[in-house]
């Protein structure tokens, strides 16, 4: 267990402050093997559930996008990700009445790492998923939307470097042959930037800082309800983008394939019609989803996590040749291949040079 789970040193008084959960360390003569390994499980299978969900959450998305415009859509996901974590935390706590009960002081403390960890996180995350949504009504096509978004796999050792996170030469070659794959799965015919490709970049820049800040407030703070706070962050974040633009512009079309449908009244009615749709969306892709991201990241290597997430864009392309009966072509098929490598690559565990 890293030191910083183990304590940590406020910044007035020099006064220690372990985290909400923390146990006296075991002697070393009863070190215990489980939960490492339970770990491990965790970082592995949590990203992989992520990246499932979001694959096959793409139907239900397309399907709303047609007729909701990007606020309206973003908000509702959010309160009802904000709902079924409400309730999964209250049923956690209902079972974990044995948890060693903080101080005054920590209760403070958490609260206050809770609430900045939600706010930075929420932010983050309804920038990037307003605009992604906003390049899509913009003109990007679906599979240049997912390619250019999934960049992120590159983005975060790139910027992890800023934070002096080291990246071995085997995490790189799997951070390539992501790129590579995604490509293969994403990308048909030529590859030009539109003004909706700008935008969908700006969308995987804003994913990247987006698990960055996750892994920074993972260590302190419990997973479950910094999901809770972030999606509460984001749905304000999407209301608040919502009213303003309907009190400036009453005259935005309702046309969701144009930019100009964010001014627009919400259609209730479209809304109503895609109920099915949203909640999918809102419990599993969001919900469940961003949860086990969370809960992954935690004590993990970010760049990993990042690329056993980002097989979200395999499970789509499955998904879409079972669900909506799509023929996957050989190229798919190859950029499949590569992907699985890349990610048995990223979860090798080769030996460091020792220094001499």
């Amino acid at each position: 267990m890293p030191p910083h789970d183990i304590c940590r040193i406020t910044g007035g008084g020099g006064v220690v402050t372990p985290p909400y959960e923390i146990f006296p360390l075991n002697p070393p003569h009863t070190e215990r093997k489980l939960p490492m390994k339970h770990n491990q499980l965790r970082q592995v299978v949590f990203p992989i559930l992520a990246a499932f969900i979001w694959g096959t959450a793409f139907v239900a998305q397309d399907l709303c996008a047609d007729v909701i415009d990007t606020f309206t859509f973003n908000a509702a996901r959010s309160y009802i990700a904000v709902v079924v974590l409400l309730v999964i935390i209250a049923i956690f706590s209902a079972f974990n009445k044995d948890k060693p009960t903080p101080t005054k002081m920590q209760k403070r403390q958490n609260r206050r790492e809770l609430l900045l960890g939600g706010i930075c996180c929420g932010t983050a995350l309804a920038i990037a998923s307003n605009f992604q949504q906003a390049g899509l009504a913009a003109g990007t096509d679906a599979g240049k939307a997912g390619f250019l978004t999934a960049l992120y796999v590159v983005l975060v050792p790139v910027f992890g470097l800023l934070f002096k996170r080291k990246v071995n030469l085997a995490t790189w070659i799997a951070v390539g042959l992501s790129v590579i794959a995604l490509y293969l799965l994403c990308i048909k015919g030529d590859f030009s930037l539109a003004p909706g490709d700008l935008l969908v970049l700006v969308c995987a820049v804003c994913f990247a800082i987006h698990i960055l800040v996750i892994d920074h407030f993972t260590a302190t703070v419990d997973g479950m309800k910094l999901s809770c706070v972030q999606f509460l962050v984001a749905a304000v974040w999407a209301t608040i983008a919502k009213v303003v633009c309907v009190l400036l512009g009453m005259n935005g079309t309702g046309d969701v394939t144009s930019l100009t449908s964010i001014f627009a009244v919400p259609d209730w009615n479209a809304i109503l019609g895609c109920t099915l749709p949203i909640l999918y969306v809102g419990i599993f892709s969001s919900g469940v989803g961003y949860t086990l991201q969370i809960l992954a990241q935690k004590d993990s290597n970010p760049t990993v996590v990042t690329i056993l997430l980002s097989l979200e864009s395999v499970f789509a392309v499955i998904a879409g040749a079972i669900i909506l009966h799509q023929q996957m072509s050989v190229r798919e098929y190859i950029g499949c291949v590569i992907m699985f490598i890349a990610v048995i690559l990223a979860q090798i565990q080769f030996p460091e040079k020792q220094k001499a």
